[in-house]
């Protein structure tokens, strides 16, 4: 088990589609293990591997206070959503320090995969549903910030933009 880099936006590669996972295997048990350690790491309650630059359908989630209920979603699919919509607040590991009103549903019917390989249905509400609803969003190449409006993507993109500047400039010098 290893903690993984997590791409930063507007890194192009949050752009990527990801892939269905071909099979359920050590590979892909392991790399579960990675992203859950990564996101307990970076105290997330959600992460798609498309974040860590793997862009296969794989999403890794504990909405639990304890931080001990892991869900793992292999090749998931949205079978249903809610007509009734929510706006919430929402952050993200690849977006940090950005929170911002997103609309979801506010229920979902999610299909996939467990960590073993087998088939699971999760009906989920609340913060669960919005999770889900935001971790494919990744599989999809898409980050949350894409559904605000322009204006607000470009401070967001420039001000990242100019972090990762900062932290780069930081990173050259030499303490003593």
């Amino acid at each position: 088990m290893a903690l993984r880099p997590i791409l930063s936006y507007p890194d192009p590669r949050l752009h990527t589609v990801a892939k269905p996972v071909q099979a359920v295997d050590a590979r892909i048990r392991a790399l579960v293990a990675d992203m859950l350690d990564t996101m307990y790491d970076a105290s997330g309650i959600g992460l798609a591997a498309s974040q860590i630059d793997v862009h296969e359908r794989l999403v890794v989630i504990d909405v639990s206070e304890e931080r001990n209920e892991p869900i793992v979603l292999i090749n998931p699919e949205i079978v249903w959503a809610s007509d009734e919509k929510v706006m919430n607040e929402e952050g993200c590991l690849s977006v940090p320090g950005i929170y911002d009103g997103v609309e979801r549903s506010t229920a979902v019917r999610v299909q996939a995969l467990d960590a073993d390989g087998n088939p699971r249905t999760i009906e989920a509400e609340g913060i669960l549903a919005i999770c889900i609803q935001h971790e494919l969003d990744h599989l999809l190449g898409k980050v949350f910030v894409e559904y605000l409006s322009p204006l607000k993507r470009n401070r967001i993109k420039t001000k990242l933009l100019k972090q990762q500047r900062d932290a780069g400039r930081d990173s050259g010098r030499r303490s003593a």
